[in-house]
């Protein structure tokens, strides 16, 4: 039977196509033991698991009816008031064996924590299929700053930073899900490329974040370290978590699967959001947006639409905001006025389901730079602590098996070029800093390399040099600037000959200078002897004029002339 399981997989990867031929293979796993699973099966079923902010109010209770409604979905209520939420979950009828509220009061980072810690305790093994961050809050009337239990700006703790500190602890816990969703909830407020983000003052603008930078404590109450103004540190948080879902969908959706998105479920004039409004605020205003503007929601409507984006497949689509409708049409008097107020518009009421379209974001939601140091700052803000992630590779255990041997070798050979190389022209005079581990390693690098240098490497140098040949000159030069002292050092030592060549040549080399110094010496010999022959032949001279004062003179006339060799001092 194993066989034949076998030559069926094997049968299934050869006729399979090219391009998907280990596409059959990416949900393999090593088999695992989940103590929990049956307890699992009990508690939740087949169903998702959703983590909702804000749900005893607005758009969050609303949003909780839909999902529950379903029954499709466990929803888990992150609330500050949990009797309160009790209340609510009687009145609007929530199935509580799929509701479970939980206190978490987002002024504070440590409730933050412990509300994530009791999720995982929760949920056991079962992954979190979607994380809704509604929960927000608006005080446009403040003259001055409230401060959180961590002692920041209330506002921008509760709409954004505590939003992002829980995101961070939770995204581990959304890696199995087969479908995980993080969505934030925007607002028209935040994109200023709008007449309600960028026509009324204050305007949404983070600047350098020099807020952020500074640490963002009391005194400092804005995120651009700035004057407090309540409504703009309301429309700064709602483009925090706009460009923030726009940043960890580049950072961490192809990594982990999971989609990060933003919505707009348009202007909520009725809802608890404006309970720190004034009265004749919340009373004329909602009747201003559905005959004036067009552009208002009921809560029912704005709870569907951001139900939709958490369950409908069209919205897994990563790095999107979410908006309906298109905006608010002209000639909307009479139709307003039929409708109740209820028309199609940018944000505005109906549309229904298919009315859902992927929306422009400002250039300010879509700056890179300015997400990325956001990102950083708000790291540093919350201390919350991002996962180190690794990208899916393929199950196949050959491939794992290779792919760990040459990550090895990888590691080992970049140690020695840190080693021996150092970084030219960048601190050169700074010593490479290298930890114990790292220092192990080498060592243990050198003493693997010099075996196998012995070993192996002369077989593979030799057939290196056979098979491979010298490297082409025209690869060698080509350079458009004068290489300095060092590169040609590195050159010259690229160029080392191997061990026999070199021996040969140090032989050639060492006799070559046996001979110069032979030559020296007889030439320094023949020195001595001519200084000893210029004596001598001074002595003969003098014997001989002495002897030519008596001789007979010759018949030629001349006296004998002595041609010794002697005389001219010659051997």
């Amino acid at each position: 039977m194993m066989v034949r399981s076998v030559l069926l997989l094997l049968g299934v990867g050869l006729w399979a196509p090219v391009s998907n031929s280990f596409q059959f293979m990416k949900g393999w796993k090593m088999p695992t033991h989940d103590p929990y699973a049956e307890e699992v099966k009990d508690k939740f079923g087949d169903k998702k698991l959703v983590v909702l902010t804000g749900t005893s109010s607005g758009l969050g209770r609303k949003t909780a009816m839909a999902l529950l409604r379903t029954g499709e979905y466990h929803v888990i209520g992150a609330v500050r008031d949990v009797d309160k939420m009790e209340a609510v979950a009687e009145v609007d009828g929530f199935d509580m064996n799929n509701f479970t509220p939980m206190y978490c009061e987002l002024n504070s980072f440590d409730s933050v924590r412990e509300f994530c810690k009791k999720v995982d305790e929760f949920r056991l093994s079962k992954p979190i299929d979607r994380l809704i961050c509604n929960a927000g809050v608006y005080q446009p009337t403040l003259p001055y700053a409230k401060w959180s239990v961590d002692n920041h700006e209330q506002t921008m703790q509760i709409n954004y930073l505590s939003h992002f500190l829980m995101i961070s602890i939770l995204m581990k816990s959304m890696l199995d899900s087969p479908d995980p969703r993080v969505i934030m909830v925007g607002s028209v407020t935040g994109n200023d490329n709008t007449v309600g983000g960028g026509g009324v003052y204050p305007i949404a603008d983070l600047h350098e974040l020099d807020g952020f930078k500074a640490g963002f404590k009391n005194p400092v109450a804005m995120a651009d370290g700035y004057g407090f103004i309540g409504a703009k540190a309301y429309k700064d948080s709602k483009l925090c978590l706009m460009m923030m879902a726009n940043l960890l969908h580049t950072k961490y959706h192809k990594l982990t699967g999971i989609s990060f998105s933003s919505m707009y479920p348009g202007c909520i004039a009725e809802s608890p959001l404006f309970r720190e409004k004034r009265e004749w605020f919340r009373t004329y205003f909602p009747i201003f947006m559905k005959f004036i503007t067009g552009g208002f929601v009921g809560e029912h409507e704005a709870g569907q639409r951001l139900f939709q984006v958490a369950h409908d497949p069209r919205c897994k689509k990563s790095g999107v905001y979410w908006s309906w409708n298109g905006g608010p049409r002209e000639g909307r008097g009479t139709e307003a006025l039929e409708k109740g107020g209820q028309i199609s518009g940018g944000g505005g009421a109906g549309g229904g389901w298919d009315s859902i379209f992927e929306n422009d974001q400002s250039r300010k939601v879509l700056d890179v730079e300015t997400a990325m140091d956001l990102f950083h700052t708000s790291s540093m803000i919350t201390q919350a602590d991002w996962p180190s992630l690794k990208q899916v590779v393929s199950p196949c255990p050959t491939l794992k098996v290779i792919g760990a041997v040459t990550q090895g070798m990888v590691k080992r050979e970049e140690l020695k070029r840190m080693r021996e190389m150092g970084r030219p022209g960048i601190n050169e005079d700074m010593p490479l800093k290298v930890t114990k581990f790292k220092k192990a390693v080498i060592v243990t690098d050198r003493v693997a390399s010099f075996t196998l240098k012995n070993t192996i490497g002369r077989v593979a140098r030799f057939l290196g040099r056979r098979l491979l040949g010298r490297v082409p000159e025209t690869a060698l030069n080509g350079s458009f600037h004068t290489e300095n002292a060092e590169a040609e050092n590195k050159k010259s030592i690229e160029a080392a000959p191997t061990t026999e060549e070199s021996l040969t040549t140090l032989n050639t080399n060492q006799e070559l200078l046996n001979a110069e110094l032979i030559a020296a010496k007889v030439k320094e010999d023949r020195k001595t002897v001519q200084i000893v022959d210029r004596e001598d032949e001074a002595l003969f001279s003098q014997i001989y004029e002495k002897e030519s004062a008596g001789a007979m003179p010759s018949p030629s006339g001349n006296s004998t002339s002595v041609d010794s060799p002697l005389v001219h001092g010659s051997y």
